[in-house]
């Protein structure tokens, strides 16, 4: 048996997080695929909400990956 799957493995948590992320910014994705010509205020708190689902899981899975000791202190250039 792999140490891949343990249960409170760090490592599965930051793929887990990961794929939560993904999951988040699949779900902006397929909201502006259907995203009418002129969107209405229902539009713009929809887009809120998973705005801020998408970032919410952006910060776990940077938390999870941090926890692994792959802090990057900026990927900006300087």
């Amino acid at each position: 048996m792999t140490d891949t799957d343990r249960p409170g493995d760090d490592r599965e948590t930051a793929r887990r997080a990961a794929a939560a992320h993904t999951a988040a910014a699949r779900d902006v994705e397929s909201f502006l695929r259907t995203l009418p010509a002129t969107p209405g205020p229902e539009h713009v708190a929809e887009y809120a909400t998973l705005l801020s689902r998408e970032e919410r899981a952006r910060a776990d899975r940077q938390a999870a990956v941090d926890a692994l000791g792959l802090a990057v202190a900026s990927i900006e250039p300087e």
